[in-house]
């Protein structure tokens, strides 16, 4: 590689020799017109060649036909996966008859108090308002059911999380070695994995949690290694110059200095576990979950959003209590407020042991308010007036036919038409771009095993949805962040919005937008763009509003104009922010290709949903693979490395 970036120096002009960029690609021009002529002539160049693929369908085919003729028998599964099941049944159980005992009133009291204690008064009204609005659809035992497994699996996830993180953050072996798992857990589809815990652990609540503590699991990890590794080199030198040993200074010095990291760890956990509420009903998780699938079965959007709100609004209580517990980290406590704590939890007790003595603990039913019959007119009325006959601008099914033949139909058949060396060829280009040819060699080589693993074509098709939907992405949260972070009033009106688009199952709005744009690719694209958008928004709004004030009132001094500030000023400045907005609409728009699967996205998503539904561990498993080298090879072109700046070819 060497000899070959050197002969490209001497054979290019000065601009290229001077341009790290230009010599990497002047380098893999020449590699590729070496390679690529003996490639063509040894395989074809169309699609993937079928001599470059491995049939895996047969080994994973005898391996879950072994884990179901064994799974009530052999010492694994009966003394120690057996143990594992039954602990977490327990656990579950426990803490749900815990909530049952307690009552409405008790659990709602609770819930203000401790949201009071840590984040204020109006915080825990807010708790208290959102746990009677769960009593008043109607789903207080589904919210318990599911509180109760939330409960389990993220005090599981913090603890796998906090060790596999202690881990990564105290050796750099380690690290190494826990990136890849840790990315791999993030990438890959839930209904992926969802298919081997089912096939050890079978339908029900062990399932789910074992899932759910999968997914959750991997942003503790991360960040309490960033927490441990970026603590003060100076006070952890001080700490270590008193004598004092490698527990000590870790106990002592290291963790609290990460406090941070690892409370906004756990807020992290908390949302990804209750994302995973409703994909986990699938497996018998129960709860609210089941609610929204049950409604999304039958194709009703009143029962869904019922079934929802209750999830968004648990999500938004304990995004803001964590996140209020984490900005009080080190402040001194309010006058009086251990006396005012006890007062208000004697006021707790008091009204839960009334409402046991009331036999009051479940929520009456006359308190109950219906909202699906009225949602559901709504939706009718959307279906029949929006959805296809609208004077001059067209129905949403003539939008979303239209984005389908324009867009979508090119750009997939684009792709299909390349030869399989030429799409290797681009990927490998733009990785060289922005990051090193290490980047360039891992993008390249999670491309090629997709063609190993024979799934060539629909991937491509998966591909050609991704990019469209990422491209619409940040046309949106691009202009919509800009506008934020230009306006405080605009953030204000934009944030219960991008909270709820955020939190809201992918389940529950799926339903409208198939309702709106029927059934087929433009849908899940549609539903892709709502799950990333907010993402997008906000890192835009956050990387603007970090721009040097200094440079902004210089830029004004020397007269620029406000376009002129943002175009010359804070876009440039503000390009690491923009780079991860990319980068996380991508794998969150990449994330959703399973849902679009169920509304005919076809391709990666519905081979995975097929698989599960089939008990087909090789057709889930693959395609769920090939999902995650499609998120790594997105992830090694949209996310330049650390080093590139220091290092050219």
């Amino acid at each position: 590689m060497a000899t070959l970036t050197a002969t490209a120096e001497k054979t290019s002009p000065p601009g290229i020799r001077t341009n790290p960029t230009a010599r990497k690609l002047a380098a893999l021009a020449l590699l590729a017109a070496v390679l690529v002529p003996l490639a063509a002539a040894r395989w074809a160049s169309g699609t993937w060649p079928e001599a470059l693929t491995i049939n895996v369908s047969e080994p994973l085919g005898k391996a879950s036909d072994w884990i179901i003729d064994n799974r009530d028998s052999h010492p694994l599964f009966l003394y120690f996966f057996g143990h594992v099941s039954n602990a977490v049944v327990i656990a579950v159980r426990a803490v749900y008859l815990a909530l049952l005992a307690v009552g409405w009133a008790g659990v709602t009291a609770a819930s203000a108090l401790i949201a009071w204690r840590v984040a204020g008064v109006r915080l825990a009204l807010g708790t208290a308002t959102a746990f009677l609005a769960c009593g008043l659809l109607g789903m207080w035992v589904p919210t318990m059911q599911t509180l109760a497994l939330m409960v389990v699996a993220v005090i599981a996830s913090v603890v796998i999380g906090a060790l596999l993180g202690l881990a990564a953050g105290l050796s750099d072996r380690m690290d190494r070695v826990l990136r890849p798992v840790l990315d791999t857990m993030q990438v890959l589809p839930a209904f992926a994995y969802l298919l081997p815990v089912v096939l050890v652990f079978g339908i029900g609540v062990p399932a789910a949690v074992l899932a759910t503590v999968v997914y959750a699991a991997p942003p503790m990890a991360r960040l309490t290694a960033l927490g441990l590794r970026g603590a003060d080199k100076e006070v952890l030198e001080a700490v270590e110059s008193l004598g004092t040993t490698a527990r000590q200074r870790l106990l002592t010095a290291r963790i609290p200095l990460a406090r941070k990291e690892l409370l906004l760890g756990l807020n992290q956990t908390i949302m990804m576990a209750l994302s995973m509420a409703v994909i986990a009903s699938v497996i018998g998780a129960g709860g609210l979950g089941d609610r929204v699938y049950q409604a999304l079965a039958s194709v009703d959007v009143g029962a869904a959003l019922a079934a929802g709100i209750p999830i968004v609004l648990l999500a938004v209580v304990l995004d803001r209590v964590t996140g209020a517990a984490g900005a009080r980290l080190g402040q001194a406590p309010a006058p009086n407020a251990r006396a005012l704590s006890a007062y208000a939890l004697v006021a707790a007790v008091a009204i839960a042991v009334a409402g046991r003595l009331a036999e009051r603990l479940e929520w009456p039913d006359g308190w109950v308010v219906g909202i699906a019959e009225p949602v559901n007119r709504a939706v009718d009325w959307m279906t029949d007036h929006l959805y296809s006959g609208v004077p001059v601008i067209g129905g949403t099914a003539d939008w979303a036919g239209h984005f389908t033949t324009w867009v979508l139909d090119p750009l997939r058949d684009g792709l299909q038409w390349l030869p399989w060396w030429a799409v290797l060829l681009i990927v490998a280009a733009l990785a060289l771009v922005i990051g090193t040819w290490r980047t360039a060699l891992t993008a390249v080589l999670a491309m090629a095993a997709i063609g190993v693993l024979g799934v060539w074509k629909p991937s491509l098709d998966t591909l050609s949805q991704v990019l469209a939907a990422v491209a619409v992405t940040l046309l949106i949260g691009f202009a919509t962040g800009i506008a934020a972070a230009r306006s405080d009033r605009v953030e204000r009106l934009l944030r219960p919005v991008l909270d709820v688009f955020q939190t809201m199952p992918q389940f529950v709005y799926l339903i409208p937008v198939v309702a709106l744009f029927g059934v087929g690719r433009a849908p899940a694209v549609a539903a892709a763009i709502v799950y990333a958008l907010p993402a997008v928004v906000r890192i835009t709004t956050q990387g603007l509003r970090r721009v040097d004030p200094a440079a902004l009132e210089s830029a004004r001094s020397l007269g620029a104009s406000s376009g002129q500030q943002l175009r010359q000023v804070q876009l440039p400045l503000a390009r690491p922010a923009l780079l991860l907005a990319v980068n996380q609409g991508v794998v969150l728009v990449l994330a959703v290709v399973i849902i679009g699967g169920l509304v005919g996205g076809g391709a990666l998503g519905y081979d995975v949903v097929f698989g599960l539904a089939q008990g087909d561990l090789a057709t889930g498993l693959v395609a769920g693979a090939a999902i995650v080298c499609l998120g790594v090879m997105l992830d090694r072109v949209t996310q330049p490395t650390e080093r590139r700046a220091k290092k050219g070819a």
